[in-house]
């Protein structure tokens, strides 16, 4: 029998862009690294080895320091190694958005509760990267440029799909960014029905660059919009 764990490893393990990218764009996947590999397996098997139901948070896709290095959605390398207890071989990594989720998953009771009951991941499961004039290397949302939309999208689909057979609830989702993020999984799901509802939430990066007076209040109303489940 295949535990939950099983197929997320699997999934992750499979995944891929061979569509074309625009001029500029590349993928971000981590699994092709072993210190990801290996260290989102672990979590996985720690915390998902079982058959429960869970409820589908989902972000926009993975950043350079968090799931781009750890394999783990919203999970930078310190908060693997001090919060859920795993090591990492890889260089440490900090990340702004890792630091509200965890805080949002203390005030619910632990890791071990929470990822119990939810499941994170992101619309686009893997993530995509772009170098300035300058050269440098900064993170690109899917929903940055139409055409990689465009290219991305019989991926996204089958993705949210795939997910969904994992033991995934219909019954809402949790989008992590009230935006462009929301409006095109809100579209995606007026087309395909993945879920009966779809609930808006402010995306973390947003609310630790330009609210972080106000990240109580934001806790809170994660933490009342997760009461509804």
């Amino acid at each position: 029998m295949k535990y939950f764990s099983d197929k997320v490893i699997e999934f992750n393990g499979n995944l891929k862009i061979s569509c074309p990218l625009p001029q500029g764009v590349d993928s971000m996947n981590p699994f092709k690294l072993k210190p990801a590999a290996e260290a989102s397996s672990l979590f996985y098997q720690k915390y998902y080895r079982d058959n429960n139901q869970r409820y589908f948070i989902a972000g926009i896709n993975p950043g350079r320091f968090g799931a781009g290095v750890t394999g783990i959605p919203f999970t930078d390398t310190k908060r693997l190694k001090k919060i859920c207890s795993l090591s990492f071989s890889g260089s440490e990594t900090h990340e702004p958005s890792s630091v509200f989720i965890y805080d949002v998953i203390g005030k619910s009771g632990g890791p071990e509760k929470f990822y119990s009951k939810f499941y994170i991941n992101s619309v686009c499961p893997l993530g995509f990267t772009m170098r300035t004039e300058k050269g440098r290397e900064i993170n690109y949302n899917y929903y940055d440029d139409p055409e990689l939309v465009k290219s991305v999208y019989p991926f996204i689909i089958s993705s949210i799909r795939k997910q969904i057979s994992f033991g995934l609830s219909k019954r809402v989702c949790f989008c992590l960014g009230t935006g462009k993020n929301y409006r095109f999984l809100n579209d995606l799901n007026s087309s395909f029905r993945f879920f009966k509802k779809i609930v808006p939430l402010e995306h973390p990066r947003y609310i630790m660059q330009y609210k972080s007076k106000d990240k109580l209040s934001y806790i809170k109303k994660y933490l009342n919009s997760f009461n509804l489940c």
